[in-house]
């Protein structure tokens, strides 16, 4: 099927909001015969959405294939602008190396870079993301907010929450280990890598690349990270439709970038802390020149991490390796 055709046959189902669309209404809105709805439909079925028929009815959606393309994505898509521009890859080495790319393009905002596959995923501190095959969300959202580039840190903190609020919206209860892992029942689902493109004094764009193990089986991770890694079906007990968990994390990611950009850092200061493991806990933070073992004391008003160690000093940590104990 043509591309152009698939998009609005799927944008007319989406309109319909689960509803019956009949042929004739189909017929008209493509500008084609009846026999050739009846072969788009088809074509459909070939691709793994399952149709329901209903003489004198029509046609509906019964249910969409777990795909991350752009047009599973955009169908039923409720944001103004993240995820409306989808580039979409089935293997690449990785989905931040892509944006990046396309950001110095000039590529409009909220533009997301997906992949079903990277072969050289990467998280903080230069470590590997396992992303395999079909399993989970692998993507990169480009964002070009008009702030300071010393708050682009905040960003993080705002993906995350937004990742959260998704999932728990999807049924699992999860927390935040500082600044941006996101946890299940203390391992490790999510990871969130922000990168900057900027001059002196201005943003350019900020790349914002998730990492989310979905539909994995304990098996499917490296043997080195079994113990420590999770999977949303894993914890939930049942697969989970990627496209619209992809669908939800920009509505909430959306609705708080814009309250942000609006009235600042402190909603998500609020939000993050609602979800933060460390606070009040003893933690050892390994940054690049020094190991500081304290009491999380929270965030700044920036971002920042607060740990009080055993003499009552605040240390302030802007980037670090965190362990609770």
């Amino acid at each position: 099927m043509q591309s152009t055709i698939r998009k609005q046959l799927l944008e007319i189902f989406s309109e319909a909001d689960g509803e019956f669309v009949s042929g004739q209404t189909i017929s008209e809105q493509l500008g084609c015969s009846r026999t050739a709805v009846w072969k788009h439909m088809e074509d459909l079925r070939k691709e793994g959405y399952e149709l329901e028929a209903v003489r004198r009815l029509g046609y509906k959606i019964a249910k969409k294939p777990d795909k991350v393309t752009g047009n599973e994505i955009q169908l039923g898509l409720q944001t103004s602008f993240i995820g409306r521009n989808v580039y979409y890859e089935d293997t690449v080495d990785s989905t931040q190396k892509i944006a990046a790319g396309l950001a110095y393009e000039g590529v409009s905002e909220g533009t997301v870079v997906v992949a079903e596959q990277q072969t050289s995923g990467r998280g903080r501190l230069s470590r590997k993301w396992y992303s395999p095959k079909g399993t989970g969300i692998w993507m990169s959202i480009i964002l070009r907010p008009a702030i300071p580039t010393q708050n682009a840190p905040q960003l993080t903190l705002l993906a995350a929450v937004s990742v959260a609020q998704a999932i728990e919206e999807a049924g699992v209860s999860v927390s935040i280990k500082w600044p941006n892992d996101i946890l299940i029942n203390g391992k490790k689902a999510v990871g969130i890598l922000t990168e900057l493109q900027a001059e002196a004094d201005k943003i350019n764009a900020v790349i914002i690349g998730i990492g989310i193990n979905v539909n994995q089986k304990q098996e499917d991770f490296a043997e080195e990270i079994q113990t420590i890694a999770t999977s949303l079906a894993i914890e939930k007990g049942t697969k989970l439709a990627r496209a619209e968990l992809m669908q939800s994390i920009f509505y909430h990611m959306e609705r708080l970038y814009q309250q942000y950009l609006d009235k600042g850092f402190q909603i998500v200061k609020l939000l993050w802390e609602s979800y933060a493991i460390s606070i009040g806990k003893t933690i050892t933070a390994r940054t690049v020149t020094q190991t500081l073992t304290g009491i999380a004391k929270g965030i700044t008003e920036d971002g920042v991490l607060m740990l009080e160690d055993e003499s009552g000093n605040i240390h302030y940590i802007h980037s670090a390796d965190i362990e609770i104990r």
